[in-house]
């Protein structure tokens, strides 16, 4: 008969299961848990009380659909305000332009307007007027288009205008 290898330290005895490769080996002086031998059953589980659900779950589906409705209410009220406040949102942007353009109307005389001259040494802008009042002190008689255009000596006063992105033009006026 042969002889058993012979026993090395923390090695447990012949026979007797090892710890797979990796796993970490208890301290010393703890006792081991006992497990069955390779290819032999495990010993059942002691059964354990019913499932206990998540604690808050419907109740927590619940309250994400409140917020979820909350953002979404609050987006579409926002919305809804900004176009049909009649003092705010859409509806004052489309005042302000609408302003912004009777504004510009009234510094953009056509041929027959009556005008008064703000500035007419430095950066004259014309203001249309009743031709019948005291301020009317020109009246619109020309308009040249291209940029560089001259007045004729018969024209009491002349402007430059220079937009961008659309044509330049001169404007040419007689004394009222």
């Amino acid at each position: 008969m042969s002889t058993p290898p012979p026993q090395y330290q923390n090695q447990p005895p012949y026979g007797q299961p090892q710890q797979p490769y990796g796993q970490p080996q208890p301290p010393y002086g703890y006792p081991q848990q006992p497990q069955a031998p390779y290819g032999y059953p495990q010993q059942p589980q002691a059964p354990q009380g019913p499932q206990r659900p998540r604690p808050g779950g419907p109740l927590r589906v619940v309250k994400s659909a409140a917020v979820v409705i909350a953002v979404f209410g609050a987006l579409a009220w926002y919305v809804y305000d900004y176009n049909t406040d009649p003092n705010g949102g859409k509806a004052k942007a489309e005042a302000a332009a609408s302003a912004q353009a009777s504004e510009d109307a009234t510094h953009d005389p056509n041929i027959g307007d009556c005008v008064k001259v703000k500035d007419p040494q430095g950066e004259p802008l014309p203001t249309i007027v009743d031709c019948g009042s005291s301020e009317a002190e020109y009246k619109t008689a020309d308009k040249l288009l291209g940029p560089d255009q001259k007045c004729d000596s018969k024209y009491a006063y002349g402007i430059q205008v220079h937009q961008s992105h659309q044509l330049d033009y001169t404007l040419c006026f007689t004394k009222v």
